[in-house]
């Protein structure tokens, strides 16, 4: 994650580079991705919450249609938008104030919420090493899967430094946040687990920061269990990174 000196020399960075025709295209792209976000938010809460229609789903869906269309590269959008970019920091460190809300609820689950952020974080870090060698995924794209459930930042900066490519990461990062936010709902349901601790706690394990997104619209408990399974599970990765990818390098020199 960025630190506060970074995020100050990269905005006056941008500022300095800011033209009339790139304030114009900063304000049209950045409003657009707003208004269809705040539409996928309605269509999502008029849907009564169904797996198929999460807002980052549907929104992201319209806009990539929108960008088709247009013609528009997704460099010159994506540089229009670095502005919402660089908000999305201020917005993750805001999840502490769901959590210093809760912070009784969360002082009495601490242990079981802590073994299964460890058993989760295990799960999906060895399943997915597991799975890559039996199809013979070579290394930088294996290394740029195994922390797909970490969120982006964690994700990016552990797999490049381990020789993983961002790339890749950020697309593993996206899949599996958007899946798992359509999946947790219904393996829940199946299994009769209704518990709202139990459903924040697996969404924020498995579906890092866009599972978070969505169980803060449902209210604040299930944002701070969410958040915290979030935090933990890309503290865990961060640890059990590269012990993994040195396991996995050993096994594959013998």
């Amino acid at each position: 994650m960025m630190d506060v000196d970074a995020m100050l020399s990269w905005g006056q960075t941008w500022l300095a580079g800011l033209t009339w025709q790139a304030v114009a295209s900063t304000w049209f792209w950045s409003g657009l991705t707003i208004m269809v976000y705040l539409l996928a938010v309605a269509v999502y809460r008029r849907s009564g919450g169904h797996a198929l229609a999460i807002p980052v789903l549907t929104g992201g869906a319209v806009m990539v249609a929108v960008l088709v269309l247009s013609g528009t590269a997704y460099q010159d959008y994506a540089q229009s938008v670095a502005l919402l970019k660089w908000m999305l920091v201020p917005a993750l460190l805001l999840l502490a104030v769901p959590m210093r809300q809760q912070l009784q609820r969360l002082r009495a689950v601490w242990l079981p919420l802590t073994v299964a952020v460890l058993a989760g974080s295990a799960t999906a870090i060895a399943s997915t090493m597991g799975i890559a060698l039996l199809l013979g995924v070579d290394e930088t794209t294996l290394i740029s899967m195994l922390p797909k459930s970490a969120t982006m930042p964690i994700a990016i900066q552990g797999a490049q430094a381990l020789g993983g490519a961002g790339g890749i990461v950020a697309l593993n990062v996206v899949a599996t946040g958007v899946l798992g936010a359509m999946m947790v709902p219904l393996l829940l349901r199946m299994l009769r687990v209704e518990d709202e601790v139990v459903r924040a706690a697996t969404s924020g394990l498995v579906a890092h920061a866009i599972g978070t997104a969505r169980e803060m619209q449902d209210g604040p408990t299930a944002g701070a269990f969410a958040a915290l399974a979030m935090s933990m599970t890309g503290l865990c990765t961060a640890i059990m990174l590269p012990i993994a990818v040195w396991l996995m390098r050993c096994f594959m020199a013998g």
